[in-house]
């Protein structure tokens, strides 16, 4: 599992707030590029984002979906991205007051990505993950 950590310059429930507008995804999320729906249920288990991956016209529709859930804290999600694979991501938030630091961890769960080798695929995750915690950033940061 790869983790990625950044202070956010917001609240949690700011933070959280992106987190739990689906409609936000491809806003903040590198390689989701459209949503196409949204569970209404979305944050709590079981509800799915239905999303596309990839840039025009080569777009693949997926889904992620909500495992576990507790408001303003953990957000754990099994995101599809075929024919990669699928991955299992976990969002963590830790308030300090106006600050947030945000964590995620993620890796490859099963798929064809999976026989990547591990040194080979955790710097590409950690850079992608890195870029995510900077656009969720600025969206929670500019909701103050």
């Amino acid at each position: 599992m790869i983790t990625c950590t950044r202070v956010v310059a917001a609240p949690t429930r700011q933070v959280w707030d992106v987190l739990a507008d689906g409609w936000l995804y491809p806003l903040f999320v590198v390689g989701a590029s459209r949503m196409r729906q949204v569970d209404d249920a979305w944050p709590a288990p079981g509800s799915k984002l239905h999303h596309s991956v990839g840039a025009w016209p080569a777009l693949l529709d997926d889904v992620t979906e909500v495992v576990e859930s507790e408001p303003l804290s953990r957000l754990a999600l099994r995101a599809h991205a075929w024919p990669a694979g699928r991955a299992d991501v976990e969002l963590r938030l830790d308030g300090h007051g106006s600050r947030t630091e945000v964590s995620i961890t993620e890796d490859v769960a099963s798929g064809p990505a999976r026989l990547v080798p591990g040194p080979v695929r955790r710097p590409q995750i950690a850079w992608r993950n890195q870029e995510t915690l900077r656009r969720l950033a600025y969206l929670a940061e500019g909701r103050g």
